[in-house]
Formats: C-alpha cells, sequence, structure tokens
C-alpha cells in the first residue's frame, strides 16, 4: 500500500493531468452536448474502464509489448482508428434520423452502448497504453507491497479525480445545450461537431507517430 505522502502527490499530478484538455475531455464534453448527461456520464464510465484495463496491462507487463513490437503499436493504432471512423459514420447519418423526429430502435443511445464506444475507443489508443506504463510506475515503491495492488490504486486515484472534473464538464456541456433545447437544427449541428470529434481523433490515431 503506497504511503500517505505518495497518494497525495499523485493526487495532485493526476488532478493536472485530467484537468488539462485532451481527447477524453473532447469526447466526453461533445457527447454530452449532443446527447445529454447520461450519454456523457455513460461515455466517461467506459473512458474509466478503459484506464483500469491499462493499468491492469502495466501492471502485469503487457503494456511493454508496443515497446517491443513496433508492429503491436501499430495494428491497435489502426484498428482504434478504423473504429473511431466507424463511429464517425454513425453519428453522421444520424442526422437523417434526428430530422424526421422518429428515433427507431437501433438508433437509441444506450447507456451500454455509450458505455461500450468510450471503452472501446480508449482501449484501442495504444498512446494511452505507454502513458499509464511510463506515469504509475515512478509512484511504485516495491517495499511497499505488491506491485499490482499500488498501481491499481493509482488508476482509482485517477478514475476518481477525473469523475469530478468530467462530472463538472458533463454539467455544463448538457446545461448548455439545454437552453437551446427543441431545435433540430442545433441538434443536428450537435451530432456533425461530434462526428467531427470522432473523425479528428481517428486522424490523430493515425497520423500522430509514438514519439510524439
Amino acid at each position: 500500500m503506497p504511503d500517505i505522502n505518495t497518494l497525495l502527490l499523485f493526487s495532485v499530478a493526476a488532478l493536472a493531468l485530467t484537468m488539462t484538455p485532451g481527447p477524453d475531455m473532447l469526447l466526453i464534453a461533445t457527447r454530452s452536448a449532443a446527447q445529454g448527461r447520461a450519454a456523457g456520464l455513460a461515455t466517461w464510465a467506459g473512458i474509466a474502464a478503459g484506464t483500469y484495463a491499462h493499468a491492469l496491462a502495466a501492471a502485469f507487463g503487457l503494456s511493454q509489448l508496443f515497446l517491443a513490437v513496433p508492429v503491436a503499436y501499430d495494428a491497435v493504432r489502426f484498428i482504434g482508428a478504423a473504429y473511431l471512423l466507424y463511429l464517425a459514420w454513425v453519428t453522421y447519418t444520424a442526422n437523417s434520423v434526428l430530422e424526421t423526429g422518429n428515433i427507431p430502435k437501433k438508433h437509441s443511445h444506450s447507456f451500454a452502448a455509450m458505455f461500450r464506444q468510450g471503452f472501446l475507443t480508449n482501449i484501442l489508443n495504444p498512446k494511452v497504453a505507454l502513458f499509464v506504463l511510463a506515469l504509475l510506475p515512478q509512484f511504485v515503491d516495491l517495499a511497499a507491497g505488491s506491485v499490482a495492488l499500488q498501481i491499481m490504486i493509482f488508476a482509482t486515484l485517477i478514475n476518481a479525480i477525473g469523475f469530478f472534473v468530467n462530472g463538472t464538464v458533463i454539467l455544463m456541456a448538457s446545461a448548455a445545450t439545454t437552453l437551446m433545447a427543441g431545435s433540430h437544427s442545433v441538434k443536428k449541428l450537435l451530432h456533425n461537431v461530434l462526428a467531427c470529434v470522432f473523425l479528428g481523433l481517428a486522424l490523430r490515431l493515425v497520423f500522430d507517430s509514438r514519439s510524439n
């Protein structure tokens, strides 16, 4: 178990990291604006689950595969980009459904679907794995017990702090949308913005090198 000083130092680092705008925050904000607080919360929950998955991989050394085998890194990167392009297309084409005001079941946005999209978007980003692998071990003390347990504690701290930071983002984004509720043009615009976010994240995965 990490000592209190280590936990406090890590919490400060985690707070600075989660408050820095990045792809996850952008996705959560646009999802909340386009589809409401529940969708934003579900997306955050999926991203948080992805963080735990990356932490487990780091704890058992699986993330080091990306460092040892560049092909594995690129394979996951391109799979993630393809998935994001798919989400961009689905989101963009959903506008035709929005215009009718009659949303069939297959176009409904369930909590499970939003959670799954957030999880896969996070887990298929190999840069997140490398980031977790680079950050968490710096705070691990071999004399403090199980390394895997310490890493999972740090991942829990990241997610707990992220809940409050991103929760504020969700409330602000959804509140702004509520003021414009009822306008089909606004809803269409927000979905287009969300589609562009997915497209931008896909391009970022494709063109960003591991060293960036």
